[in-house]
């Protein structure tokens, strides 16, 4: 009779035990409205185990580099309002368990702090304008690139975003284990920074690779396959696609599609 007691307790055990480990999985996989748009999860593969949703955005936290290895995000023409929101400053990304880059890390560094997600890409609130500004979204950046080319191109892609009803737009730094480091964190300057669009209704897709420097070329020598930005970042970008289309589309480098 003991014997059997103590055999119903250990079975009791194991199922309450093997009931914890369910929710566990469950909570660390869950996905928020964020990452589905119309039930197409546009997020690329990560390489950290460390993926954080925001309110409108959602991004891989390279420790490792103190920086997201991508931001990904929707915009159509909601997100973008004409309207010159107060800047807050930047602060750091509380969500990041193994905690964001301070801003200090920037100070006197001859960087700017380049936003992935740009603030114009979010206007449709201040709540949402204010969350690109946190510093799991930001990574050095020269003043003249920020300001100059990589200004453009996110001009171009707000652009898009009106033109072809909605984007997915997936963004970040190319990380690599020989980068310049800044600040007492140590926050890796990427020597490329890269940009990959889908439309919405998933037709067209296109890869921008731009070199971390001042550069008046336009914008379409910078495109490039999207399987070429996956052997340098070690990402899939759109894995959500039918195998056929997403091999068509990333290996397609030729920007005729887009109205530049």
């Amino acid at each position: 009779m003991n014997f059997n007691k103590i055999l119903l307790l250990f079975v009791f055990l194991l199922f309450v035990i093997a009931c914890k480990e369910v929710i566990i999985v469950e909570d660390d996989s869950s996905f928020s409205s964020n990452e589905t748009v119309g039930e197409f999860n546009y997020l690329p593969t990560n390489t950290t185990n460390a993926v954080y949703t925001h309110n409108t955005y959602t991004l891989s936290y390279a420790e490792e580099f103190e920086q997201a290895e991508w931001v990904a995000y929707y915009l159509d023409k909601e997100d973008i309002k004409y309207i010159n929101y107060k800047r807050p400053l930047f602060e750091v990304d509380d969500e990041v368990i193994t905690g964001s880059a301070h801003w200090r890390n920037f100070k006197n560094s001859g960087y700017n702090k380049g936003h992935l997600l740009p603030a114009g890409d979010r206007r449709a609130s201040y709540e949402e304008f204010e969350e690109t500004f946190l510093t799991s979204n930001i990574s050095p950046q020269k003043y003249k690139f920020n300001s100059g080319i990589w200004n453009r191109l996110e001009q171009k892609v707000r652009y898009w975003a009106g033109k072809y009803d909605g984007l997915y737009v997936v963004t970040a730094g190319v990380l690599s284990s020989d980068l310049e480091t800044i600040g007492y964190e140590d926050v890796a300057v990427p020597k490329y920074f890269y940009k990959v669009l889908l439309t919405n209704d998933r037709t067209r897709m296109i890869g921008f690779l731009v070199p971390h420097k001042d550069s008046n070329k336009p914008l379409y020598e910078f495109v490039v396959s999207v399987d070429s930005i996956e052997k340098i970042t070690g990402l899939d970008f759109f894995p959500e696609l039918e195998d056929t289309l997403e091999s068509q589309l990333e290996s397609n480098s030729s920007y005729k599609d887009w109205s530049f």
